[in-house]
């Protein structure tokens, strides 16, 4: 893509990048309102019966996936013009959704700067390996890429190592002010918790968060991964690398219902996320139809999304994702010729 696209792609999404005042504060009302509503509901209907107790779990979680997508955007200074506003803001919600602020964003922003760079993969993203990398690695790490590739450990096992534990320790790296924030986050966790456990109970407090925890990680993993695996997704090494094409081409259009996308905060249209990380999440779905070429972006659904499971390695000579079972009938290919 030359400069003179890329400069007029830019153009068409710079009016949709400042934040609204008025909008962001009735997107914190009609978010975290709810959440609060139907976590008292839930523990309301505990004494009736917990088959109504566990739908209302479920829309919990949907609720914590739209504070996760409120306090994304406070990462990137994007959903107030203030950034001490976005910080406090995200500070508060990272105590809801277990994310440290500091700590999150600084990776985050790495993913967002490396995002499909095959020579800078491994923080704020998913573990990634070539077709010859896999070919190349020991028996050791062969078998633990497969465990962590395995559905069951990425939506299941990897939520609950991630937020519960993950997200509670600094890397070796981390200046004063993440470190405080990590710990200040790590004291208001534990002092909500301590506060909901006294005033419910500790057996109503994890019969409500514990589903609402696994589903809202499901879907806020599910989320992150689908947007990136897709067959024809884009990686290339650091000298051939370019951002906006990642930002195009290894991002998809996640098209979901409109309630899904409202409850998700309009982030299937990462592709816009991407290339302008200070549009607001209300403002991304207008983005996307005021530029007619970002509406070429690989567009997947509910349905076709499911493919991306059997995705496992990036296969630099076709430029797609292949399965385990394909590099194994291409070997048993190259065998018979």
């Amino acid at each position: 893509m030359n400069q003179a696209k890329i400069s007029q792609l830019k153009q068409s999404i710079t009016p949709f990048e400042k934040p609204e005042l008025r909008t962001s504060i009735r997107q914190l009302a009609n978010t975290l309102l709810p959440l609060l509503l139907l976590w008292y509901a839930a523990y309301a209907s505990l004494s009736i019966s917990y088959w109504i107790t566990l739908p209302l779990t479920c829309l919990i979680a949907g609720f914590l996936v739209r504070t996760f997508i409120i306090f994304h955007d406070c990462c990137h200074q994007a959903f107030f013009r203030n950034n001490k506003a976005n910080e406090i803001l995200g500070t508060i919600l990272g105590v809801i959704t277990l994310f440290p602020y500091q700590q999150w964003k600084h990776s985050h922003s790495i993913h967002h700067a490396t995002s499909g760079n095959l020579d800078k993969r491994g923080t704020g993203d998913m573990w990634v390996l070539t077709v010859d990398e896999y070919a190349s690695a020991s028996l050791r790490t062969k078998l633990f890429y497969r465990i962590y590739r395995h559905p069951f450990v990425m939506f299941i096992i990897g939520p609950i190592a991630v937020f519960l534990i993950n997200n509670r320790f600094n890397r070796k790296t981390a200046k004063r002010k993440e470190r405080l924030n990590t710990h200040l986050t790590n004291a208001s966790i534990i002092a909500l918790y301590a506060l909901l456990t006294w005033a419910v109970g500790w057996q109503a407090f994890i019969m409500i968060q514990g589903p609402a925890f696994l589903i809202s990680g499901l879907l806020g993993v599910w989320l992150f991964y689908v947007q990136h695996q897709f067959e024809d997704s884009y990686y290339e090494t650091d000298d051939e690398w370019s951002f906006v094409q990642a930002a195009i081409d290894g991002s998809s259009y996640y098209k979901l219902p409109k309630l899904l996308q409202w409850i998700t905060g309009n982030i299937g249209f990462h592709h816009i996320h991407h290339l302008c990380p200070k549009v607001p999440n209300y403002n991304l779905e207008k983005a996307h139809h005021a530029s007619p070429p970002l509406q070429k972006a690989t567009t997947i659904t509910i349905g076709t999304s499911f493919k991306s499971l059997r995705f496992h390695l990036w296969d630099v000579t076709s430029n797609a994702f292949i399965s385990f079972r394909d590099l194994r009938n291409m070997k048993n290919s190259e065998k018979a010729t």
